[in-house]
This record gives C-alpha cells, structure tokens and sequence, in this order.
C-alpha cells in the first residue's frame, strides 16, 4: 500500500474535520425552546408537583423525537424546572429567573396562589402563564397571557353536593386544606351546599400541605354530626384525612376537591374501602375513553411500574399545545403570537395528543372539555356526569 505524503495526510485530515462540522451543522444551529415550570418539588405536595412535571417531560419527549421545526427552524423543547415549595413568592423569584436567565415565553404553574402572583407581572414581561389550576378568577381577571388549562372547578359543585346528599344527608362540615387554591373551592362551595338546601355545620380548614396529622381539626369537626366531610388538598394529605376520620368512626361520604385524585388517595389508603361514598374527578386510569386509555398505557412505559393521574394528563397535552402554537405562530418568542394560537393549537392535536379532549380555548384563555366526575360506590368507581 503506498504511503500519502505528510503534506497530503494533512490536507485529507482538514478536510475529513470540514465534512464533519459541515455535518454537525444543523444540530448545532438547533434552538433550544425552554419552558418554565415552578411548582412544589419538596414538601408535602412534592408528589403532586411532580406528577405535573412528568407529564410535561412525556410531551416533550414526543416532540423532540419528531424533530420539530418552528418558523422552518428547527428545534429542541427542554423543560427548566424550578422548585417553589407551593409558596408564591417562591414562584414569583422563580419566574423572574426563568425569564432573564432562560428566556422562557411560558411558565406552567400547579397553584393558584403561584399562578395570581405571576399575573401582576407576566403580561409586562412577555411570558405566557400555563396555568394549572381551575379555580374561575384565573381567567376572569382579564389577563391576555394566561392559559387555564383544567376546566373550571364549578362545574363540579352542584353534581357532587347532589351525589352525598342524597345519599347521606345535608349536614356537611367542611375541612379542605388552607392553601389559596382550597379557600377558594370552599368559598364555591359553601353557597353551593346550601343553595341546595344544605347545611354547613363545621368549617375548620387545615394546613395539609404541612400537617401529617389531622386528629385534631378531623375530630373537631365530627364533633358537630356531619353526614359528609369537604376535603381536598394534595391527593396524599388528603388520604389521611379519610383515614383519620374513618379511624374516628365517620360512616359518612366525601366531596374531595378535583386536587386530590381518588386513585391516588387509594394507593395510599391501599385500596376504594375507606373511600366509600367518596365524589371526585375520574381518575385517568378508571376512565373507559379509548383515547384515556391509550395515554395510561403509554404513561406506564415511559415511567414503568406507575399509572398517570389528571396531572400528568393535562399538563401532558399542555405542552403539546404550546408548541404547536409556536409552531401555528411562526415563533418561540413572541409570546401574544403564541396565545393568539393556543385555541387552533388544540384543536389541531391528534386524540393521542389530547386525550382528555379539550374542545377549545375561550376568549378568555379557559380551556372547554367535557369533563366526568367519578364516585366510589360498591368498592368501584363510576362515573357521575358533570357540567361543560
């Protein structure tokens, strides 16, 4: 074999590392888009902040490996996530830092309260807020760079308080959490429950985001006869909360705000026995849908050994829509462009996508689904229709 000359050895290795820059061009061309995520990582709603996160990451890991373009550009989605312990002024800060320092045009948020404290400043900034929470004044407010992404809590009151009443009476005493997203559901709830003709005995909201036991505030409240307990936080809290009133003799149901997950409550409480008589939304994993069924098998093999909730589902499709937006706007920045997308983001995304069918964005940035709740009856979960 005849040897090159140095000269020419030389020439062919520059060249060899010219074809491969030219190469790698595109993939470093590549834009990274980041959004923002600030939710609680540590602490006793750690869970249900990271059920949200996981579904986030789901979605981008779809998306990436479809080799997304925007505005013929192509692109890497990455989530920056951000603990803020479900405190908003942690939120707050954490913002501030995913806008300077990552330039994220959306920051998704699991708590009202985070949520309320970004909306002062995120139209001023540019960023949209994906908003995970359905509490009604997130987007009654007016502000033009909010998404809500679950349907509004509301529609829930009437059908549930109807389910125990009838079932169990109208004695309720109402014990949910005390964080903002819970005083607000209860404020609902209240003229709800009576409207019907109900009546509130007890109203003793707990700290379940920093409490591991309710002895105290659960007893005082069957002091005063209830036939049915107002519950509902994070859906871990939450559990021991029936747990706790079911050691103290509570035969009654529960109206458990859409936070808590019965599903969830139930792996904690091993199993639907303490949750008889319960009202909640349905969980992903109960629904009969194809298209929920779908997403709770491919859930599973993304995180083996686990099954999705509603956090994960909706912050999942979430994210398909934001960047379908971007895609549908022609950018990444541009964060009016990309709310003014979000309703024909939605609607363009397959079931697969969209598994918890949202129909449309509203004028006001409110995600429309047709949403179910869910009952435990028997030891099964059936399904209770609710409002739009």
């Amino acid at each position: 074999m005849t040897a090159f000359p140095r000269f020419t050895r030389r020439r062919l290795t520059a060249l060899a590392l010219a074809a491969t820059a030219v190469a790698a061009g595109p993939a470093l061309a590549q834009e990274v888009v980041k959004i923002g995520y600030s939710g609680p990582l540590s602490g006793g709603a750690a869970q249900y902040g990271k059920n949200v996160l996981d579904g986030m990451q789901m979605a981008v890991a779809e998306i990436n490996a479809a080799n997304p373009e925007v505005g013929g550009k192509k692109v890497k989605v990455e989530i920056v996530a951000l603990d803020d312990k479900y405190n908003p002024s942690e939120t707050a800060i954490n913002a501030q830092r995913l806008v300077q320092q990552h330039k994220t045009a959306a920051i998704l948020v699991p708590h009202s309260g985070g949520i309320f404290a970004l909306q002062t400043t995120n139209e001023r900034n540019s960023f949209i807020v994906l908003a995970y929470s359905s509490v009604p004044q997130i987007t009654a407010k007016g502000n033009k760079l909010t998404l809500r992404i679950p349907p509004e809590y509301t529609g829930y009151i009437e059908p549930f308080s109807k389910y125990v009443m009838e079932r169990f009476g109208k004695r309720v005493a109402m014990v949910g959490a005390d964080h903002d997203y819970a005083k607000a559901w209860a404020a609902a709830f209240k003229p709800g429950w009576e409207k019907l003709g109900g009546t509130v005995v007890a109203e003793n909201p707990m700290s379940y985001n920093r409490a591991t036991d309710f002895y105290s505030g659960v007893s005082k409240a069957l002091a005063a006869k209830p036939d049915v307990l107002f519950i509902g936080g994070a859906s871990e809290p939450t559990a021991l909360v029936v747990k706790q009133a079911r050691e103290l003799g509570f035969k009654g149901g529960f109206v458990i705000m859409d936070q808590a997950k019965l599903d969830e409550m139930g792996r904690v409480l091993g199993g639907y026995a303490m949750l008889e008589g319960a009202i909640g939304v349905m969980p992903v994993v109960e629904d009969g849908k194809t298209e929920s069924k779908v997403f709770v098998s491919r859930f599973s093999k993304v995180y083996p050994g686990r099954t999705p909730g509603s956090e994960a589902q909706w912050n999942y499709t979430a994210v398909h829509a934001t960047v379908k937006a971007m895609q549908l706007a022609g950018t990444t920045t541009d964060a009016k462009a990309i709310q003014a997308k979000l309703d024909a983001a939605y609607k363009a995304l397959t079931p697969a996508e969209n598994p918890g069918t949202v129909l449309t964005v509203d004028a006001q940035g409110g995600t429309v689904t047709k949403v179910r709740g869910a009952a435990v009856q028997g030891g099964k979960v059936l399904a209770i229709e609710t409002a739009m």
